[in-house]
């Protein structure tokens, strides 16, 4: 069990990041391919990458470099998945690598008393080798995350959209409490289901939510309580399918004004009974233009209690942009 403990200072200092932590998807996805729990909810995924990776060297390299300092286990190096990555992908690599020497090979050692490291993984201490393990990282992310990330993006935007509609309804009470099943608000203590028995005192320096597509049931945080306390959780429930092309006649549907108000009333997100108040329908109606347009890949829609709430896939959320957001040129 994870016990977080909040001060009124840390109340004020909650945050939910506004986009998938890349390196954080990374560690995730690899701890999904290291165990069979959970395959079903990412079946697309996992064939996809294993086709991408089996016989490759992309594929032996993650396997023999990767999986084992970022195993699924009690313990990881915290300086892989640093604060800096909230800022990006090349933020996150280049934290990495200016990691002092002596931190390193802190993290590796304790690594390999708690759960075992290969031989080589202390020359991570050496800025050189540090550059070439985030290469990998970088061509990991590229082949395995990134063909993903419209899918990952909507999700994360989606749970953000709920977290918020939480915190606005019933305040940062209901925004802890909807966390994850594996989450319960005591205040003023969060009770985590966990790896170890610890408590972690945030002491004013607040605590950053972060969603993540491929967390799975366990949510995770920082082993280092000095460093700026996060909690990675499982959004697991309300994924978002996989991207298909939709058919000509869902795309012919939405040449329609009402649907396009449909799209624009979306922007915030809005439940199925919002909507239909927004555009003087009944709930039928809306929930009919939901329909076509989540058939088009541009709205997202999931269940929570007795409603369900609809949020813009990063597509959906393009159409709504100028034309000179776009590249296009003017007339």
């Amino acid at each position: 069990m994870l016990r977080i403990h909040f001060t009124p200072q840390d109340l004020a200092r909650v945050r939910v990041a506004s986009a998938p932590d890349p390196l954080w998807e990374i560690t995730c996805s690899l701890h999904r391919l290291q165990t069979s729990r959970g395959r079903w909810a990412y079946a697309d995924w996992y064939r996809e990458t294993r086709a991408t990776m089996v016989g490759t060297q992309l594929g032996a390299a993650v396997r023999r470099l990767l999986v084992p300092v970022l195993p699924r286990a009690r313990y990881l190096p915290d300086f892989l998945t640093p604060h800096e990555a909230a800022d990006g992908l090349d933020r996150g690599l280049a934290a990495i690598v200016d990691t002092p020497s002596d931190r390193v090979d802190l993290e590796i050692r304790t690594l390999d008393r708690i759960s075992g490291a290969p031989d080589w993984a202390l020359r991570l201490r050496e800025r050189a080798t540090r550059e070439d393990f985030v290469g990998l990282l970088r061509a990991y992310h590229e082949a395995v995350i990134a063909p993903h990330e419209s899918r990952i993006h909507a999700t994360v935007a989606a749970e953000r959209a709920l977290r918020g509609r939480d915190a606005l309804a019933t305040g940062l009470d209901g925004l802890l409490a909807g966390l994850s099943p594996a989450v319960r608000w005591h205040p003023p203590v969060l009770h985590v289901d966990y790896v170890e028995d610890r408590d972690l005192r945030l002491d004013g320096r607040g605590l950053r939510l972060i969603p993540s597509y491929f967390c799975w049931q366990s949510p995770i945080s920082m082993a280092d309580d000095t460093l700026q306390p996060v909690l990675v959780y499982p959004v697991h429930g309300r994924r978002a399918p996989a991207p298909e092309r939709p058919p000509e006649v869902s795309l012919a549907a939405l040449l329609g004004r009402t649907r396009a108000a449909v799209l624009r009333s979306l922007a915030l997100g809005a439940t199925t009974s919002e909507l239909a108040g927004v555009l003087g329908v009944s709930v039928p109606t809306a929930s009919h233009h939901t329909s076509v347009l989540r058939e088009a890949g541009l709205v997202f829609s999931h269940r929570h209690h007795n409603t369900v709430l609809h949020t813009l896939t990063p597509l959906g959320a393009a159409l709504l942009r100028p034309a000179s957001d776009a590249g296009a040129s003017p007339e």
